[in-house]
């Protein structure tokens, strides 16, 4: 029987997500209006810019995935990518947040598309395997979720000091602001890569999975793609994650110009960051008493709901109302960040017990260019809603027009791809009762092979 994880192991793995939770918060939260307000692209030619970015980095996750499968060390398999790419990650992330001193628009965006593209492929290798640890520390249904929360915790902490500490070193972003703005990135590239290290010297690997087949790198795409339980969480992970992706660039552009409260930016985001760190147990809590997928199900409409409740606010509603919205979406929030997360490393076992073979890191691989592809092209296309509606870069005042936007792109949208998230989990093949045969006959063979090579 697997020794079950201490608090000590879930600390140490949980805390390595807060390096990427606030690298890539920031960059959800602020690259767009950074670009728009600040460097003084057109929304659509910061849309071109981020497109390229990120559509330039698909091949980047499959091929870190195949290899940290494939490595073998005294650390094992996935940290030392963590021990020498933490500093990397760190460095590149800054060039996201220099002002170069070019006037044209294209000059402009060709720099900050190849900055995205570096960023990328240097984010792939730590994250990547960093995923993948996941499945490896434990098989346990319910422990998987705890460890999940453990590591959401983290990640909401991130998400929480990336919306709310970067506003108070940058003071609004304008463009005299430009020299505090890359501060601000330089001093979160580097506060990210401690925790990185901290999983590295913090965790241990399965030694026993390392002996396992390693099958080729189309035998592993096709094992993912007729897993039914991996393509099932994949497409509830990549609704949520996107609906994710999408909020927290229009943010901050709805509390700008929908509400008319930039002064109280950081203590609304504070407030659905708070309330959505508070509301782990929740979730874990449901989880436990119920099925994965009915958590995630309830956890969803709650949150497609009060998104659509938050575009029917303007400038002149009450603080207090906004707020109490901010509430129940941080629970929403909560719900999507843990449940995804702990019902995809169930669909490695399932492998595992019909071809006798482990895919972790191509099937986290798989998970990250999924969301990857997906949001790069949901990232620009909401920029681009922004530009078709009228919104005018680096203005004082916004017309009615774009207001409309970017109340479609805050609520109808997310709404419409959480309850697509909601569609596949209804249908969602693999429950508790089902996992935990095949997980108890997995280590049964496990225990057997040991035996044998004894």
């Amino acid at each position: 029987m697997q020794k079950k994880l201490t608090r000590r192991d879930k600390w140490m793995y949980g805390v390595g997500d807060v390096g990427f939770s606030l690298t890539y918060t920031i960059i959800a939260a602020y690259f767009a209006i950074f670009l728009t307000d600040v460097v003084g692209l057109t929304p659509a030619v910061a849309a071109a810019a981020i497109f390229i970015g990120r559509t330039s980095d698909y091949i980047n996750d499959p091929i870190i995935g195949y290899i940290s499968d494939r490595t073998r060390t005294r650390w094992g398999r996935r940290r030392p990518f963590l021990l020498f790419g933490a500093i990397p990650f760190a460095l590149v992330y800054v060039l996201l947040w220099w002002h170069p001193p070019f006037q044209s628009q294209v000059a402009l965006a060709v720099y900050y598309a190849a900055a995205y593209m570096a960023f990328d492929v240097a984010a792939t290798f730590v994250y990547m395997p960093y995923f993948a640890l996941t499945p490896e520390l434990t098989s346990d249904y319910d422990e998987r979720t705890s460890l999940t929360t453990t590591r959401m915790f983290f990640s909401i902490l991130g998400g929480l000091l990336a919306f709310t500490l970067p506003l108070i070193i940058v003071q609004g972003f304008r463009p005299e602001n430009a020299g505090r703005i890359l501060l601000m990135g330089a001093t979160f590239g580097l506060a990210s890569a401690i925790p990185l290290l901290l999983v590295f010297f913090g965790t241990r690997e399965r030694a026993e999975f390392s002996q396992l087949k390693q099958p080729g790198i189309l035998e592993s795409m096709r094992a993912a793609l007729k897993n039914r339980p991996f393509v099932f969480g994949l497409v509830i992970y990549l609704f949520t994650m996107v609906s994710m992706d999408i909020l927290q660039t229009i943010l901050l552009f709805y509390i700008k110009w929908v509400v008319g409260r930039e002064s109280q930016s950081d203590l609304i985001m504070g407030t659905i960051f708070v309330v959505a760190i508070f509301a782990l147990p929740l979730w874990e809590f449901v989880s436990k008493k119920m099925n994965k997928r009915y958590a995630y199900i309830a956890g969803i409409s709650f949150w497609a709901v009060v998104q659509l409740l938050l575009i029917t606010l303007g400038p002149g509603s009450p603080i207090a109302l906004l707020m109490f919205l901010c509430v129940l979406a941080g629970i929403g929030v909560s719900a999507a960040h843990i449940l995804p997360w702990s019902i995809l490393p169930d669909a490695i076992e399932w492998g595992e017990w019909k071809t006798g073979e482990r895919h972790e890191g191509m099937f986290y691989s798989l998970i990250t260019l999924a969301a990857k592809i997906a949001s790069s092209i949901a990232i620009p296309l909401s920029l681009l809603v922004l530009d078709a509606s009228g919104y005018i870069s680096s203005s004082a005042t916004q017309p009615a027009s774009a207001i409309t936007g970017i109340r479609i792109v805050t609520g109808p949208i997310p709404a419409v791809m959480l309850c697509l998230g909601i569609l596949f989990a209804i249908l969602y093949p693999l429950g508790r009762e089902n996992y935990s045969e095949i997980a108890k006959e997995l280590e049964a063979r496990r225990k057997a092979k040991s035996m044998e090579a004894k």
